[in-house]
């Protein structure tokens, strides 16, 4: 059992969300929908093995950016495919931040960019810095460009 699960609240929309999320990641599935009659009260779900819980909670219930799910995604392909689906019906933001179409915030983020951003070369973190502040979704080649400088 996982310790710690992320509990995700949506106003009425957690089957569809849960469902277009599991659509997105390997390793995923719906395990369990908890319904009160007709409607749908809580899903349980898992992306690429971890534990979720997505509730109708009614319209007092909102996403904030000051949360986000943050995927590491080890090429560009896989950047391109899920920053692009994950940002349908939703808003591309800066930095390989998105808000899907519930407003949940994602973080799409390969790896290479925390270790080129830590180089103990303060110039070469600097011009990555700088090349990623210009990005909207990440773009791996043009972090490295900027590291090599």
């Amino acid at each position: 059992m996982q310790k710690i699960t992320t509990f995700l609240t949506y106003t009425d929309r957690a089957e569809e969300a849960a469902n277009f999320y599991v659509s997105l990641f390997k390793n995923s599935k719906v395990e369990n929908t908890m319904r009160a009659g007709d409607a749908v009260i809580s899903v349980s779900f898992r992306l690429e093995g971890q534990e979720f819980i997505a509730l109708n909670g009614g319209p007092s219930f909102s996403f904030a950016q000051g949360i986000s799910l943050f995927v590491s995604c080890a090429t560009q392909q896989e950047i391109d495919e899920l920053y692009d689906r994950l940002s349908a019906g939703g808003e591309k933001e800066p930095c390989g931040w998105l808000k899907d179409r519930f407003g949940v915030s994602w973080q799409v983020v390969p790896p290479i960019l925390g270790e080129l951003l830590g180089d103990s070369d303060p110039e070469k973190a600097s011009r990555v810095l700088e090349a990623m502040l210009k990005m909207q979704k990440i773009e791996i080649a043009e972090l490295e460009r900027a590291h090599k400088g």
